[in-house]
């Protein structure tokens, strides 16, 4: 059935490839709707009112998080990239939600920014047509950058595109979009793409723990993963402090704190709040070294000559009673507080991926390069 006038939906990270896909579709007086979706991993939904405002397009925030955690919960079917990204896996699952999306807005399509050649993990020409078929949008999917290298699409044959006007870009190089931009005189020119932290070392390394050691994790878990300092304890069940590092931190962890968790603050130095969060009830050694701990990150505290400082423990939020402890300010806790490194996270990743490759293809596995991906 025929929409007049044309209506097609588009993936919109806020990235240069993305938005220019859509100005080019919008171009052709075909109505677009942009979907930006978001996780604790990526997306910037609290742009969107300056992005519709400055770029002239209509954008719904869409939250993918808990879709997206389950998917790395059960492990990304085709593996991560160089760090801790599943970037196949994460187009087919933003896909699979726009193709659900179709019958709503009306759409005749769904398009992206994605160019051939432009990044070798997701946008091989091979990469390209598996993404297609394991989204169920194979005849839908339309790049609008790249098309002119790759099969007309149902809304081109049926007329609702005009073909001629898509684009035949391919490779790494930006010049043909810079080109673009000018064209449809862009007022901001974004980045690349629109970003992912799992594609950081930095972030995947605390990311890590969270996926391997909490049995059930949800979104919220790994937004709590982009605040502050973030240490690990496992003897007793599993225990995480988190630090803030400034008062943005300090204020995110008074906001993510659940009822269960514990919140620390020096009594009578300036210094951070820490938040932790455990699987199974506390022993009080435990909490009495998670307050040493945090107090280290009080300068005044740690310089004062007195020989044990204060720290409150409140559960839940700070205007709850709590109880007061004294403490002497040391990392060398008994239990301990462990920060996982990059390279502790990236040799178990790794390791992981080597067992599941040996369970899938018992007798006919071979250890496979490991190459700089996207």
């Amino acid at each position: 059935m025929k929409h007049s006038p044309p209506h097609v939906l588009a993936l919109l990270s806020g990235g240069l490839d993305s938005i220019l896909a859509a100005k080019l579709i919008q171009e052709q007086g075909v109505g677009v709707t942009c979907l930006h979706f978001y996780t604790p991993f990526f997306g910037k939904p609290h742009l969107i009112p300056h992005w519709e405002a400055i770029y002239g397009l209509s954008i719904q925030g869409i939250d993918l998080g808990e879709a997206f955690v389950a998917m790395l919960v059960k492990r990304p079917e085709r593996g991560f990239g160089s760090v801790l990204n599943p970037c196949v896996d994460c187009k087919i699952l933003m896909l699979r939600h726009a193709r659900a999306l179709m019958e709503q807005y009306g759409a005749c399509a769904i398009i992206s920014g994605e160019v051939l050649g432009q990044r070798p993990m997701s946008q091989r020409r091979d990469t390209l047509q598996i993404i297609r078929r394991e989204a169920d949008v194979k005849d839908y999917l339309l790049r609008p950058l790249t098309a002119q290298h790759l099969d007309p699409t149902w809304a081109e044959r049926e007329g609702y595109i005009d073909r001629s006007r898509l684009l035949g870009i391919s490779g790494r190089g930006r010049t043909p979009q810079m080109a673009l931009a000018e064209h449809f005189k862009l007022q901001e020119i974004p980045t690349p793409a629109g970003g992912c932290r799992l594609a950081e070392r930095e972030n995947a390394r605390t990311y890590w723990p969270v996926l391997r050691y909490i049995p059930t994790p949800h979104a919220s878990d790994f937004y709590l993963a982009n605040i502050g300092r973030q240490f690990w304890h496992w003897e007793n069940g599993i225990g995480r402090l988190v630090i803030g590092r400034n008062q943005a931190d300090n204020d995110a962890l008074m906001a993510r704190a659940d009822s269960a968790d514990y919140l620390f603050k020096v009594k009578d130095f300036p210094g951070p709040i820490a938040l932790a969060r455990f699987t199974a009830s506390p022993p009080p050694d435990l909490i009495a070294a998670a307050a040493a701990f945090m107090a280290t990150y009080s300068p005044k505290a740690v310089a004062s000559a007195v020989d044990a400082v204060s720290v409150r423990v409140h559960q839940g939020h700070l205007d709850t009673p709590g109880e007061e402890i004294l403490v002497q300010p040391t990392r060398e806790t008994t239990p301990a507080w462990i920060e996982y490194s990059w390279e502790t996270a990236n040799s178990e990743i790794r390791d992981e991926a080597k067992s599941a490759a040996k369970r899938k293809h018992p007798g006919g596995w071979k250890e496979r390069e490991i190459t700089e991906k996207d």
